[in-house]
């Protein structure tokens, strides 16, 4: 309902992500100069006539507002104040081992806003000062290094577009259509610029051992001293030490003042507030690839170091929770993304799979990042499962669940990548359903 008669949307949002009727009914008010319309029908209007009062001069054209300093660090409306990161009560343990979900259904584009960017925490989120920080290189080289802050900031950069994406990421999913809303589905994923050194100029300054070095071990500074093993393919093709997002240093969340960023592997690998990378000749095994971020197999036994994120899309609009106003015309929009490179097309099925259409991909379209897709849909008020399905330049194609149930069983945590369904009901009512 949100905002519904000021951009002519017809889709009311999740109940989590839209304002207060008290917020809305004043907002209409005030842009109606006092001639509000009442009712469900009047809301979801897609536009207005205009009219002698709804052009009269709003209150706000009237009088000066406050001046440039008002806030220094530029912050959103406060009509907008509810699209917020979310945590889930059957998540949480404790504050410092924890999660919070991205708002996808509220963002546009592909880039994650640095303060809507899922968070994950192990041992809650450490204070670095940068002055102190030290990045430490050594094991299997020749020269071991000890980088200050302004010994990588003076080193050549780059900048690229990158998804980040949990290995949980859609979990529940595994069970029963468990959470309602995209938000907490498929949240724990954003997509950023990211800027920083290039993996690979760090191991040839230090003379990695180009015959036994197959591996690195990376360490963060919080309180877990969490510690991931990298395959030293992936550091040498396009993995970065990386100190800044989205245009300015890395929030304190995202790893201030350095994380590692591989791109296209799960986000338990890319670690943040990194102190230290160790070339070695085997994996390490350490406590969050053994007992943690492993996949249970029907046969019994643990696969271990699946770090590639597979073609995965989800339909952010409509989606769950949300509610479609009236028939006609729609939009239907979501995400892609694959770890192995570009998006190469996404279909859209509006009958739970039985027919797909290709969807438009918005540009731009970048390896292992998100891509935005649009299709045009005309609603004729009955029932409908929306459904999308991802392939990747490798011709991969996203299963179904049925498809991978087949391969890892009922009873996985990590790697969902199946495809996800929305139900509409003739009320438009959105649901998160699954189909066999």
């Amino acid at each position: 309902m949100k905002d519904s008669l000021l951009t002519g949307t017809r889709i009311r949002p999740a109940p989590e992500n839209h304002l207060g009727e008290d917020v809305i009914q004043e907002a209409r008010r005030r842009f109606m100069g006092g001639a509000l319309m009442a009712g469900a029908a009047a809301m979801a209007a897609p536009a207005v006539a205009a009219s002698a009062e709804s052009l009269d001069i709003p209150e706000w054209t009237r009088q000066l507002g406050p001046g440039v300093g008002t806030h220094p660090y530029g912050m959103p409306s406060r009509y907008e104040a509810n699209v917020q990161r979310r945590e889930s009560p059957g998540l949480t343990r404790t504050k410092q081992s924890s999660v919070s979900f991205t708002p996808l259904q509220s963002l546009f584009g592909i880039v994650t806003p640095s303060g809507l960017h899922f968070e994950r925490y192990h041992a809650g989120l450490p204070d670095i000062d940068p002055a102190e920080h030290r990045l430490a290189i050594h094991g299997l080289v020749e020269q071991p290094r000890l980088y200050t802050m302004d010994d990588l900031l003076r080193l050549p950069s780059e900048s690229r577009f990158h998804f980040v994406e949990c290995g949980a990421n859609t979990a529940m999913e595994w069970g029963n259509s468990a959470v309602p809303t995209v938000q907490y589905t498929h949240g724990m994923l954003s997509c950023s610029e990211y800027t920083g050194v290039p993996l690979k100029l760090l191991l040839e300054e230090s003379g990695y051992d180009r015959k036994l070095g197959k591996y690195l071990l990376a360490e963060g500074s919080d309180g877990a001293a969490l510690t991931r093993t990298i395959g030293i393919d992936a550091a040498l093709d396009d993995a970065m030490v990386v100190y800044a997002q989205n245009g300015e240093m890395l929030r304190p969340e995202q790893g201030y003042p350095l994380r590692l960023l591989v791109p296209g592997v799960q986000g338990i690998s890319q670690v943040k507030w990194l102190r230290r990378l160790e070339v070695g000749d085997m994996p390490w095994n350490t406590r969050e690839e053994s007992l943690q971020y492993a996949d249970f197999m029907p046969d019994g036994r643990y696969r271990q170091y699946t770090w590639i994120q597979e073609a995965k899309s989800v339909i952010t609009t409509p989606s769950g929770g949300q509610v479609i106003m009236d028939k006609g015309y729609h939009q239907i929009t979501g995400l892609a993304w694959s770890g192995r490179g570009r998006i190469t097309r996404v279909d859209v099925s509006t009958d739970g799979g039985r027919n797909w259409r290709e969807a438009t991909l918005q540009a731009p379209v970048m390896s292992k990042c998100l891509t935005r897709f649009r299709c045009d849909w005309n609603w004729d008020g009955g029932p409908a499962l929306l459904q999308s399905r991802a392939i990747d330049e490798t011709g991969y194609v996203q299963p179904q669940m049925k498809q991978l149930r087949e391969v890892r069983g009922t009873r996985s945590i990590y790697h969902n990548n199946a495809i996800q369904t929305w139900k509409v009901a003739e009320d438009g009512v959105v649901t998160n359903v699954q189909v066999s």
